[in-house]
């Protein structure tokens, strides 16, 4: 998954966008190091993740998603996490994650939940994405890595 992930230049990655449906997804913020420096080594695997709680205030970031090129907007979220998980050792850990990394983090699990960054978008946001997401659907998309589409 870390090759596909890096292959398509994307921070994170969970298993239902690789088509396996399985509770797992990865994440390495290493590109965001120049905005946090505790980033650079933030690579991690979490399996049959948990989240315990979402707290903090709430911040806007602009995100994007590798299931939905070119479509970007800015996505409020709590800027603080807990979360359960096992690492790829099946090691269990409970821990805190705040800003950027519990950003990432949040994306990625609302993979495994079935939620998309769009999801979070207001009416009118989405009606003005609708022509576009409508042609990723139809498989009407540049990109540069394989992709399967609902439609084909």
């Amino acid at each position: 998954m870390f090759d596909t992930m890096y292959a398509c230049a994307g921070v994170g990655l969970a298993a239902p966008q690789v088509n396996f449906s399985i509770r797992v997804f990865i994440v390495d913020g290493a590109p965001f190091d120049d905005e946090d420096a505790s980033l650079t080594n933030f690579k991690k695997v979490f399996i049959n993740p948990v989240m315990l709680d979402e707290s903090g205030d709430k911040w806007k970031f602009n995100e994007g998603c590798l299931s939905i090129p070119g479509v970007r907007d800015d996505i409020e979220r709590r800027s603080v996490i807990l979360i359960k998980y096992h690492d790829e050792n099946f090691v269990e850990y409970t821990e805190s994650f705040s800003g950027i990394a519990a950003r990432i983090i949040q994306h990625e699990y609302d993979h495994i939940e079935g939620v998309l960054f769009t999801d979070k978008l207001s009416p009118l946001k989405r009606q003005l994405f609708k022509r576009k997401l409508n042609d990723i659907t139809k498989g009407i998309v540049n990109v540069d890595y394989k992709m399967k589409f609902p439609s084909r």
